[in-house]
Order: structure tokens, then sequence, then C-alpha cells
């Protein structure tokens, strides 16, 4: 395996208690030294990356990889290739595929296909046989063939003694139970936020109540039972506020936002772009300002992106295209835009909810720059600027939310278990 000196980087490892200029080696895969001016080993390939800036490999917590059952949009070595260009060395994929990942057999066609991937794969099982609410999953079977968490994301669980029983068991199997907040009998075939837009464009609109009122469910079976869950893709004032409410009485619950929420609203709907629709949807500006407000005051747990790629004849139709969008290969970029540049954040705080925290709600390995621990790393220019653009984006689909928007911050090499599988070419 070869073995990397990488010189003159400024390094940023919070978990570490690490900000320094320096150097790391790489050897056997492994992170083999980090400190100044390192000597190097005969057979060390030496990269001098003066100007940029290094951190542990990013952990996305929430992707849609869509294998098995839907490979034109993605499959897991495509999304990966994805993931490898965001500076992501680790993925949790959501288990609304076909079949559903609900057995076993399907959570080992998943780490089987994504040994060779470039980048981690952690299967998220469903929490009820084929997500339709009806009875629990065998979760020790699950977690025995390699899951790490359990969900029925893209729906919620429907009935609260259904999910209350699986948020025991989930605890019992050392799964973490992810709830996809939504109330369907609330939503009504809505497409977009229920607001000034969706009354304009005519179209049924997506209550925020919906999400609010899962949320409120959740925070009560946890308060109840003890058992933790967490809240995925954060988007409204109301969940943000019932979360830090929770939080501040020791409510074992932790949640998640996306780029899109802290960013952008409902007005990018009025170009009828379906790439502009995601559920849960884009929403108001005072709902952006809440979920900013929850980063940087520390509600918001983590930063994901809810990858979920979709072909471009499947988004053609803005009132029938599926709601969803890609953002593995935007996401620090994004972040980092918005939250460090102008100095709302510092890096390591970014750091934090991009890597060390994912790791460490799912039990996986990541979040860390220290000597013997596997070597994901990303290497970034924090002083590029550049412009999204779709058809330059690894992933098969490239229904982007943020296409033609300029970023500062990119990701410009990702090392995997020690290996290089990323190198920007721009």
């Amino acid at each position: 395996m070869q073995s990397y000196l990488l010189r003159n980087l400024h390094i940023v490892s919070p978990a570490d208690s690490l900000d320094l200029r320096g150097d790391i080696r790489i050897a056997d895969g492994k992170f083999a030294a980090v400190g100044e001016q390192l000597a190097p080993a005969p057979e060390d390939t030496v990269l001098d990356l003066a100007g940029m800036t290094a951190f542990p490999g990013l952990v996305d917590m929430h992707v849609h990889l869509r294998d098995p059952g839907f490979t034109h949009k993605e499959d897991i070595l495509t999304g990966c290739e994805a993931a490898a260009a965001g500076g992501v060395t680790a993925v949790a994929c959501m288990p609304n595929t076909s079949p559903v990942a609900d057995s076993p057999e399907v959570i080992r066609y998943i780490l089987e296909k994504a040994a060779s991937a470039k980048a981690k794969v952690y299967p998220v099982a469903s929490i009820t046989r084929g997500m339709q609410g009806g009875s629990l999953t065998d979760m020790a079977a699950l977690k025995a063939a390699g899951a790490i968490a359990v969900s029925d994301d893209g729906k919620p669980v429907p009935s609260a003694r259904m999910m209350e029983e699986g948020m025991l068991l989930a605890r019992e199997n050392g799964l973490l139970p992810i709830s996809h907040c939504e109330d369907l009998d609330l939503i009504r075939g809505g497409i977009l936020h229920k607001g000034a837009v969706s009354e304009e464009l005519g179209v049924p609109g997506m209550d925020r109540a919906s999400e609010d009122s899962i949320t409120a469910r959740e925070i009560a079976l946890a308060e109840s039972t003890g058992a933790p869950v967490h809240i995925a893709h954060v988007s409204t004032a109301g969940s943000v506020d019932l979360i830090r409410s929770a939080k501040r009485r020791g409510v074992p619950v932790t949640c998640e936002t996306a780029p899109h929420y802290f960013l952008l609203t409902h007005e990018l709907l009025r170009k009828r772009d379906a790439d502009y629709r995601m559920n849960p949807p884009l929403r108001e500006e005072s709902d952006r300002k809440a979920v900013l407000e929850g980063i940087l005051d520390g509600t918001i747990d983590c930063i994901i992106t809810d990858h979920a790629p979709h072909a471009a004849e499947e988004k053609a139709d803005f009132f029938k295209a599926p709601n969803g969008v890609v953002g593995l290969e935007t996401s620090f970029a994004a972040s980092y835009t918005g939250l460090v540049k102008p100095a709302r954040l510092s890096l390591a705080r970014l750091i934090r909810l991009m890597s060390v925290n994912p790791a460490r709600l799912l039990g996986i390995p990541g979040g860390h720059i220290r000597p013997g621990d596997a070597a994901d790393l990303a290497v970034a220019d924090l002083e590029a600027v550049w412009t999204v653009e779709p058809e330059k984006l690894r992933s098969k689909s490239k229904n982007t939310v943020f296409k033609g928007m300029e970023f500062t911050g990119r990701v410009v090499r990702t090392f995997l278990n020690g290996a290089l599988v990323y190198t920007c070419e721009e």
C-alpha cells in the first residue's frame, strides 16, 4: 500500500484538539504521524500541500444511494464517487430501496457492493417490514448483518405505539432510530411549502404542522421511555424550538439539517423547476433563520445532505416530479460559504457538525486525525471560488438545488483508508 507524507498543511481536527500548521504521514492505510516538519520515509510519496487545509473525512449520515432497485438514478459506486469528490469518506444509506432494506440479505448486498467503493457505506435498515408500518423488523438480525441505524425514511412510522416499540427495540440492539417527521394526513398531496408561493402557483402546500407534529410526538416518546431518537432533516422554526426545549429538559433527542434549509427559501420555487423540490421542502425566511440559529446555538447536531438522486426525465415535470436533490459534492462548500466564511461558525465547529458528531451518533469510526486510526482525510482549498455546474457532478443524477451558485472552499483531495480516491482536476 502506498504511503504519503502530506506537507505544509493547516490541520484541523477538533476531536483531537488539533489546529496547527504541519505535516501528516500516512502508512499502511492509517495515520502514522501528525506534527511539524516530519521526516519522510524512503517509501513515501511526498505531496507539498502548502495553502491547503486538512480535516477528518466527512460523515454524511443521511443519503440515498438508490441501490438496489433504482440504479438508473444512482448506485453504490457512483454515489460514493460523488461522496469522495465532496470530501465525504463515510455515508449512511437509507432503506427505501427495492427491495426495502428490511432483511439481512439486502444489508449484506449493500455491504458487498460497497467493498470496492470510494467511501465507507453504513446501511440504515427499516424500522418496519417493507416500511409499511405494520410490524417491526428483526433488528437483532439486521444489526448482526451490519446495519448501524433504523429508519422508515421517506415517510414516518404512522403509529405512535409502533414507533415507541421500534425505539425501544432499537435501543436494545444498539441501533439509532432516525425519524422522518411528516404527518401524511396533513400533507394531503402537497408538493412544496404551504405559503405565499404555493398559493401563487395554485398547488397544494406542505404545512409546517406536518413536520412539527411528528417531531413533538417523537420527543414525547423519547421523554417517556428514555430511548433516544434522531430527527431527520429539520426544516421548520417550530421543530427547532421543540428540539431546543427538549434538549434543555434532558430528553435524549438529536437532529440534523441540510445546507439548503439554512441557505435557501421557497422563493426559488417560483421558477417552476422541480430541481428545487425536496421533502421536507424549502420553507420561508423565518424558518431559514431559525434553522441557522439552531446550528449556531448547538440545537442541531449534524449537517447532512439527504442526497436524493433522480434522473433528468423524472424531474422534467414540475408538478409530477419526485422530491429530492443531490448534495454530496456540494455540502462542504455550501456549508463553508454560508457558515464559516461570514464568521458565523469556526471551521472546527463545522467539522464537528459534518464529521465528529455524525460518527459519534452512529457509533462508527471517524472524525479523527490520530495515529493508528484509518486515514480517512479531506484536503480543501479554502480560498478556491467555484461555480456549481450540474453536468460536472459525478453523481448519475444532476438535480442539484445549488446549480449556478458560486461557493468558496473546495475539496481538492480525499483519502480513504490511506488511498488517494479523489483529486480535483480543476
